[in-house]
């Protein structure tokens, strides 16, 4: 089991790593201090979910509807872009709009929303969970399971680090301006995805 778990985890661990947009959130609810849990466990849960579709071999669902691809990618650049558009907003307000203590907290749902449009909207995370850990499984044909496991284990350890491991860095953010900061690279990581989805196509 531990041979094929392994693999499966830093593979896992590999593609979920590099910043984008559901990275991004994540980093900014833990900052933020609002829904960590439920954030963390509907991203992770997510993974699991499509890591266990790609290993069960649904990658070739985009073989079956070649539509699907160009769908997903211009819907998922669309709310990219309107998102990263909301975060340059954000970045450009006063400083005490951008104190994480200042005003109400975003409702759950509206935040899971969010977070679970950021997933499934993503093309990406079809190809990277779906399709590539789906195709590198079929290596440990005798122990996908453990595969599996592995993957999806990264996906937990690194979204409960990202999000509660967030809170390490609020005394730099205890200052507007870091918001500030955070808020337009968000927005710039947004819409350089939306950009890369729609002229990739």
């Amino acid at each position: 089991m531990t041979s094929a778990f392994l693999p499966g985890f830093l593979l896992g661990l590999s593609l979920i790593v590099a910043i984008g947009a559901q990275n991004a959130f994540v980093l900014r609810q833990g900052l933020r201090g609002e829904h960590i849990l439920a954030i963390c466990l509907a991203c992770a849960v997510s993974d699991a979910l499509l890591i266990l579709a790609g290993v069960a071999g649904f990658a070739q669902a985009a073989r079956w509807l070649p539509w699907l691809e160009t769908a997903m990618r211009y819907a998922g650049a669309a709310f990219l872009l309107v998102y990263g558009l909301r975060s340059f907003r954000a970045a450009a307000r006063s400083g005490d709009a951008l104190v994480p203590a200042a005003g109400l907290p975003a409702g759950l749902g509206p935040t899971l929303a969010t977070c679970l449009a950021l997933t499934w909207l993503n093309p990406h995370v079809y190809l990277d969970t779906v399709v590539l850990v789906g195709s590198v499984s079929t290596q440990f044909e005798a122990e996908k399971g453990a595969f599996a496991l592995g993957a999806m284990t990264a996906s937990f350890a690194f979204f409960f680090s990202l999000g509660y491991g967030a809170r390490l860095l609020r005394p730099v953010f205890g200052r507007p301006g870091a918001w500030r900061v955070l808020e337009a690279a968000i927005g710039a990581v947004m819409c350089a995805i939306a950009a890369t989805l729609v002229l990739g196509a």
